[in-house]
C-alpha cells in the first residue's frame, strides 16, 4: 500500500537498512521491539541518540546488534529530519522518484521481478548524498516495493489488481 506518513517512512527506512544481508523474515520478527527502543520511530528523538543510548542498543537481544546498523540510523534520523526542512515532508521527497504515483509493473513471474532499478539507482545515490548510509539500490527497491512507490505484485495476484486501482 502506497505509503504517505512521516513515521512509517522512517521506519521503513530504518527496518530496510538493518535487513541488510539478513532476511525479511528476521526483521518482521524483531519489528514491535524495534518500535520500542527506536522511540516509535520518531526521527527526531532518534536523532538525540547519545553513546549511552547506543550501548543500550546494542546490548538489546530484540533488535541486530549491529554497532554499524544502529549508528546509522542515528543518523539516517538526521538526514532524514534535513529532508524535512527542504521539503516540507519526507512523503514530498521521496514520491519525487516515481513521478508521484505508484510505478505500475505488469510481472507474470517472480524471476522478472527486478532486484533494483534505474528510479531506485537514483534514490539510493541521491539519499546517499543526503548523509542516508544503509542505502544501496536493492535496500532503496526493496524500500520502493514495501512502500507501495511500486506495484510489484504478480498480476496473477489479487493484490496487483486492488493496487492497480
Amino acid at each position: 500500500m502506497p505509503v504517505h506518513d512521516e513515521h512509517t517512512w522512517f521506519e521503513f527506512l530504518i527496518l530496510e537498512g538493518a535487513q541488510a544481508g539478513l532476511s525479511w523474515d528476521t526483521i518482521l520478527k524483531k519489528r514491535t521491539r524495534y518500535r520500542e527502543v527506536f522511540d516509535g520511530f520518531d526521527p527526531e528523538k532518534v536523532a538525540r541518540y547519545d553513546k549511552k543510548k547506543v550501548r543500550e542498543l546494542l546490548a538489546d537481544a530484540g533488535i541486530i546488534r549491529n554497532k554499524l546498523k544502529i549508528s546509522s540510523a542515528i543518523g539516517n534520523a538526521r538526514a532524514f529530519l534535513k529532508v524535512q526542512e527542504e521539503f516540507g515532508i519526507f512523503d514530498a521527497y521521496i514520491w519525487r522518484f516515481v513521478g508521484g504515483t505508484p510505478k505500475q509493473n505488469a510481472w507474470k513471474t517472480r524471476k522478472q521481478v527486478p532486484a533494483k532499478t534505474a528510479e531506485s539507482d537514483a534514490l539510493s545515490k541521491d539519499l546517499q548524498k543526503r548523509g542516508f548510509r544503509f542505502v544501496g539500490s536493492t535496500i532503496c527497491y526493496a524500500l520502493m516495493q514495501g512502500t507501495g512507490m511500486v506495484n510489484d505484485h504478480l498480476v496473477s495476484c489479487f493484490r496487483y489488481r486492488d493496487l492497480k486501482n
